[in-house]
């Protein structure tokens, strides 16, 4: 495909957008031709000089489709941080699926994943653009982890995997906003998720399900059933690869120390998903938590993720753990640039339409992120 651009930016101004522009400037080969994009040439000029890159600059708006067509066709690949996505982020999937133009974005809403699936796979497939939905810690490192996971156990098995989450860093702005809509939008939701599975090939002769679980000590921490976007993407990702098994099963937990963090935990969580169904009280809310902006250097050095994952098949037990450093911004802006440059340089397999980072790049982009600092490792293996 010949187009004048590789790569571009879209809301490059934002601070994950801006973050992912750095990442693409120190990293990213002479060779590969990529651009910002955003809806002002003032702020976008401000962060080409911070970056000391000589990329070019394309406006664009997600209230302007001419300009979004522009972009998309302009490019290979379309890289975007422009969330609430449910909100602002079809418009630029449309345009890319229209154009065959390859999409990245770092969304952790399951209505948006589950809604562009039922109105854009289709155009995706017949033009050949990859649609690629959570690009970021929602939910590479749970994708590729189970992918990672899946390798060490035997071929043609059922397989079981359960995911263990902790964390330590600040959820940026666009993540506690993206949280606080989806509570609101519970039938929205489940609206999606129902046209989707109407829609949506099962695969033949194979079995894939999301199990919720419950409460229970596992590798010596509480595993609570974390209610994410991210056991959806390991789902889909094991619909579109046979070497997840016949019969495939994950569980997504996040990993607790102590007994009444989780009762705290559960409690916060709920008073947040009752204010959200109540619009003053979201308005509230939605008004304290600034976007666009994030903790200082210093701060996301010092946070950090560790996912564990617990696989079963075959007689055969493995633990492996995906693990790295600030998840809500530096870690998520390495993966979303990583994700472009895989796309972009790597020979991967043929696929079209809506896919998952472990479909369409897997051992590749697996193998980039360790190069950039990711671990990938098996803490243990034993026949059961």
């Amino acid at each position: 495909m010949t187009r004048p651009y590789d790569v571009v930016v879209f809301g490059a101004t934002g601070f994950t957008g801006e973050l992912t522009a750095q990442y693409l400037a120190k990293n990213a080969p002479a060779e590969l031709k990529w651009a910002l994009a955003g809806r002002n040439r003032a702020k976008l000029e401000a962060v080409r000089s911070k970056l000391g890159a000589d990329v070019d600059l394309l406006i664009a708006d997600v209230e302007d489709a001419a300009s979004l067509k522009a972009v998309a066709e302009a490019a290979r690949i379309v890289v975007t941080t422009v969330g609430p996505y449910v909100r602002y982020g079809e418009p630029l999937v449309a345009a890319c699926a229209e154009a065959g133009t390859d999409y990245l974005d770092l969304t952790g809403e399951s209505e948006f994943v589950d809604r562009m699936y039922v109105a854009y796979n289709a155009k995706a497939v017949e033009t050949g653009a990859r649609i690629v939905h959570c690009c970021g810690f929602d939910s590479i490192p749970y994708d590729l982890g189970v992918q990672y996971t899946v390798e060490q156990l035997p071929k043609n098995v059922p397989i079981k995997v359960d995911g263990l989450i902790r964390a330590g860093g600040k959820p940026s702005g666009g993540t506690l906003h993206t949280a606080i809509t989806a509570f609101s939008r519970g039938k929205q939701n489940l609206d999606a998720h129902r046209a989707r599975r109407r829609t949506q090939p099962r695969p033949t002769g194979r079995s894939v399900k999301v199990v919720t679980g419950r409460i229970h000590r596992s590798q010596g921490f509480w595993a609570v059933p974390l209610p994410t976007v991210d056991p959806q993407i390991v789902a889909n990702s094991a619909v579109l690869l046979d070497e997840y098994g016949p019969d495939f099963r994950y569980s997504h937990f996040a990993a607790v120390k102590q007994l009444p963090m989780v009762a705290g935990g559960i409690a916060g969580i709920g008073l947040l998903a009752v204010a959200a169904q109540i619009p003053p009280a979201r308005k509230a809310i939605l008004s304290r938590i600034k976007t666009g902006e994030g903790p200082s250097e210093e701060r996301r050095a010092k946070s950090w993720f560790k996912a564990r994952f617990i696989g079963e098949g075959g007689g055969k037990r493995v633990v492996t753990e995906v693990s790295g450093g600030d998840p809500g911004y530096g870690e998520t802006a390495k993966m979303l640039g990583e994700c472009a440059l895989s796309l972009a340089l790597d020979s991967l397999p043929e696929t079209s339409g809506q896919v998952t980072t472990a479909s369409a790049m897997g051992p590749a982009l697996r193998r980039r992120l360790v190069a950039a600092g990711i671990k990938f490792e098996v803490l243990g293996v034993e026949d059961y």
